[in-house]
């Protein structure tokens, strides 16, 4: 994202030569907004005016625009209470196919950068939206774009310009847009951890160039506004924003406000870092997954185990039922062949076949006076 931090550098440079006037690449600085040239939009651009907000953008784009048009009243409201000012009295947002045509409707001598999807110019009420990524077919999030950029415009308004620390106004725009909220969790997980958060004092200066620095960056930026913000503290924020606004240096607005002075708050906002983010060390090391994976083994085992057991008993169970089944059967035999052949009193030697043989007389006939056996 881009920020626009307004006149309040140049003007605060003036009084007070220690304010940093150095602008980053991604933060166009208006000196003189009366003199800025803006561009019209092409005349196919369609528009959508709200009052106080005007959307202007390609007809192709309206379901994607749609969205922003309905959201925006709820958007200006939550920025209202959340500064305690009144807030985007009046905003232009223009809707580029791409961040080249994003680019040709910038203020002359003012163009974003060309990794930019939106850019913020707040003294000139304006916002430019890409539909597209740079160096990418990806569509760019334009929810979390527009209500990122509205929320510097809304900034500028509250404090009526004047200046900021660029980690109050970066980590305001992404913490009220709700951007990359997983990645931010992350990245506070392992700078914490690793002890390697930055100096808010550094970032006030400039945001750094490296990677991995400029992620903790913005990230502890928005969770330090977080916690400036939070529902117990939100009068003192109220009072902060009100202090500035009339034209108190921010750091004695802030100590002011919250009966402390910065270093004080950045070390209690670290305390309650250490109290949310290593209670579960082991989420951002590779100690977490030789545990899932000891786990996942040891549940294996169990399983493959009960499984076998299951087998087991299955098996046991047939086995029965079949020597069940061969059991009846054999004593169904014994009874047939009981039926079939009964048995004597004769001994256990066989000798009962013999008697039972010598108990039948073989068929006789009478003649002339005499028995005779036939043959």
């Amino acid at each position: 994202m881009v920020v626009g931090l307004g006149t309040g550098i140049a003007r605060v440079a003036q009084a007070d030569p220690d304010v940093s006037v150095s602008s980053p690449p991604d933060v166009p600085l208006v000196v003189a907004p009366s003199g800025v040239s803006i561009p019209p939009v092409p005349p196919d651009y369609a528009t959508r005016d709200l009052g106080w907000l005007v959307v202007k953008y390609v007809p192709a784009a309206e379901e994607r625009v749609a969205p922003l048009v309905t959201a925006a009243a709820e958007v200006k409201e939550k920025l209202g209470v959340e500064l305690g000012q009144r807030v985007l009295d009046h905003v232009e947002v223009r809707v580029a196919r791409t961040p080249e045509e994003m680019a040709a409707l910038a203020p002359e001598g003012l163009p974003p950068p060309a990794y930019a999807t939106g850019v913020a110019y707040p003294p000139l009420k304006l916002v430019l939206l890409s539909l597209r990524a740079p160096d990418t077919a990806e569509a760019a999030n334009l929810d979390e774009v527009f209500r990122h950029e509205l929320a510097h415009v809304a900034l500028e308004d509250a404090v009526q310009g004047q200046h900021v620390p660029r980690w109050f106004n970066e980590g305001l725009a992404v913490y009220e847009s709700g951007e990359s909220s997983y990645l931010r969790l992350r990245t506070l997980w392992d700078a914490t951890l690793s002890r390697s958060l930055l100096p808010l004092s550094e970032l006030d200066r400039g945001f750094p160039s490296d990677k991995v620095e400029v992620s903790i960056a913005y990230a502890e930026s928005a969770d330090f506004v977080r916690f400036l913000l939070k529902r117990a503290d939100h009068q003192r924020a109220l009072a902060l924003i009100e202090r500035v606004r009339g034209g108190e240096v921010f750091d004695r607005a802030l100590g002011d406000a919250y009966g402390t002075d910065m270093r004080k708050l950045e070390y209690e906002w670290r305390q309650d870092l250490d109290k949310r983010y290593t209670v579960w060390p082991m989420i951002t090391g590779g100690s977490f997954v030789w545990v899932l994976t000891s786990i996942a083994l040891v549940w294996a085992y169990v399983s493959r185990r009960r499984r076998a057991r299951t087998t087991l008993e299955v098996w046991a169970r047939e086995e029965a039922a079949s020597d069940e089944a061969d059991r009846v059967a054999a004593l169904e035999a014994i009874e047939a062949a009981r039926v079939l052949a009964p048995t004597s009193s004769a001994d256990e030697s066989g000798m009962h076949v013999a008697a039972t043989n010598a108990s039948i007389k073989p068929p006789m006939i009478e003649h002339d006076g005499a028995w005779h056996v036939l043959h």
